[in-house]
């Protein structure tokens, strides 16, 4: 009995930290002149994470010029990557091949252009990463959704597709280029 008595008395006396004096978030204050009390970013400061610093990479463009090049060199991997994005998040408007008439057109949506006009075929690299990134006509941002690296490997992708309905036999590898002249006589 004797020990029950201070193990009551001992437990009333809790002082956590979920009982101390606190602002919850959009709570008003009166120590700030400005009345609030959660205080803006310090300028300049950078989140863990997000600084920006490479501007190829996170903006398409070198020296505020859209680009015609790619941030990191494109491996057999990248473009598999960037066929698997591209068949996920393009297709449905794009189809599978680029030229514009995907599930989503064929039920009536306006159609995107096709990525084999010359317009888009003249296009440099970062055009498509710019149009991913912030949208374009009825196309919205993919920001988001899809990582800076991996529209990279979208549009290197769209490069592939569009090199497959306009390539020649200088294009392909020089076993390949021979077996397919042999083809055509």
């Amino acid at each position: 009995m004797s020990l029950i008595f201070p193990a009551l008395l001992l437990s009333g006396c809790r002082q956590d930290m979920h009982v101390q004096p606190k602002y919850e978030p959009e709570d008003p204050s009166t120590f700030f002149a400005d009345g609030r009390s959660e205080r803006p970013p310090v300028e300049g400061t950078v989140a863990r994470g997000q600084l920006r610093a490479d501007e190829l990479l996170y903006t398409g463009r070198v020296n505020g010029v859209v680009a015609n090049l790619f941030p990191f060199a494109i491996a057999a991997a990248d473009l598999s990557r960037g066929r698997e994005r591209y068949n996920i998040y393009c297709s449905p408007c794009h189809d599978y091949t680029g030229s514009g008439n995907g599930m989503i057109v064929q039920r009536g949506f306006p159609p995107p252009p096709s990525f084999h006009i010359e317009r888009l075929r003249q296009a440099p690299a970062g055009h498509f990463f710019e149009v991913m990134t912030n949208g374009l006509g009825l196309m919205y941002s993919y920001a988001s959704r899809v990582s800076p690296e991996d529209r990279w490997r979208i549009a290197a992708y769209i490069r592939a597709l569009q090199l497959s309905q306009h390539g020649s036999n200088v294009d392909a590898p020089e076993s390949q280029s021979r077996a397919l002249a042999g083809e055509q006589q």
